[in-house]
């Protein structure tokens, strides 16, 4: 029996980063990148190294660029930390799984370090190929809390419940993190959005190596922790975006999310330090007249564009300072 599962990357639109902060948000999967997860009957559990997992280089650069890309272990810790935390699931619920072993290998073709979400994809597909695999049933719900946990509590990646809903839901997701509704039922408030009512959309990101993502976000959380009021009342500001963008889309009101997008960036950067390099992207994408803001944590951003000839002026510009430029295929 051979098993192969994938996960896409995806794209935060509207509510960036407020997932953490019991906030709202809009996000896409991005099917251009996929990471995928092949697993198949063997009499040991094994787990095949990729290229890029090895312990070879050619040289002192290609480790250093191999690690700031990867991390030090690569996607084989991923696999170890999900493959952990199906086992204590299944525990907790009391579900016996058979005695069978399995060799699982992955491949992944998501840009990593630059926000799309690289990571969880490998973990989501691999939660996707062992449910399959064992004939499990996770509650579609609970599937983004505990790809979350394998990060955060197994790997200490500091992440929100975003990227592994719209991971697992796919398509467009509209998500309400609000405190009550998630200390009641465990999770999130999410509804699906028709992927036709989306606006023409691009997204840009760095080709230069990039950096692990969750280090962004450690400060302003104990900040947020303490009650600082300006970190408090922006994050209530940009969960405001969200639930206004998806009344946007509804009405088809392509002005308001273009000025909506714009506002969720600039609301971040009051209270989150943006790099030289991630603000360019910013600034090219609203030059050339489109607007823009962060898919993730930085390193590729996201808006709406008018038409072909502001999308190819978007291809231009953005080469110029080591960008591509797609457009996200949404189902």
């Amino acid at each position: 029996m051979l098993i192969e599962t994938r996960a896409y990357a995806r794209a935060g639109l509207l509510g960036n980063p407020s997932d953490g902060f019991f906030g709202k948000t809009i996000a896409i999967s991005v099917r251009n990148f996929g990471a995928s997860v092949t697993l198949y009957e063997s009499p040991e559990l094994i787990i095949e190294a990729q290229p890029q997992d090895t312990n070879v280089f050619r040289s002192l650069h290609h480790l250093r660029d191999a690690v700031s890309m990867l991390g030090y272990h690569g996607g084989v810790p991923l696999l170890k930390a999900a493959i952990k935390k199906f086992g204590e699931y299944c525990e907790t619920q009391h579900i016996r799984l058979p005695n069978q072993n399995f060799s699982i290998r992955y491949s992944t073709s998501i840009p990593r370090q630059v926000g799309l979400s690289g990571s969880s994809a490998i973990i989501v597909a691999t939660f996707r190929a062992l449910m399959q695999f064992y004939d499990v049933e996770i509650p579609l719900a609970v599937l983004p809390n505990l790809v979350l946990a394998t990060e955060s509590e197994e790997l200490g990646i500091t992440a929100g419940l975003q990227d592994r809903v719209i991971q697992c839901y796919e398509g467009c997701v509209y998500m309400d993190f609000n405190q009550e509704i998630m200390e009641r039922q465990g999770h999130g408030k999410y509804e699906s959005i028709e992927p036709q009512l989306l606006p023409k959309l691009y997204i840009a990101y760095n080709t230069d190596l990039g950096k692990q993502s969750g280090r962004v976000h450690n400060d302003v959380r104990s900040r947020w922790l303490k009650g600082e009021p300006l970190v408090v009342e922006t994050m209530n500001a940009i969960a405001d975006v969200a639930r206004e963008g998806r009344e946007a889309l509804v009405r088809q009101d392509i002005k308001l999310l273009n000025e909506l997008v714009n506002r969720n960036f600039d609301l971040r950067a009051q209270i989150y330090t943006i790099s030289e390099r991630n603000r360019s992207l910013i600034e090219a994408a609203r030059a050339c007249g489109a607007s823009a803001s962060f898919t993730g944590s930085g390193g590729s951003i996201i808006g709406l564009y008018r038409d072909d000839a502001m999308l190819n002026r978007l291809f231009v510009e953005l080469k110029k300072i080591n960008a591509r430029v797609i457009k996200p295929y949404v189902v």
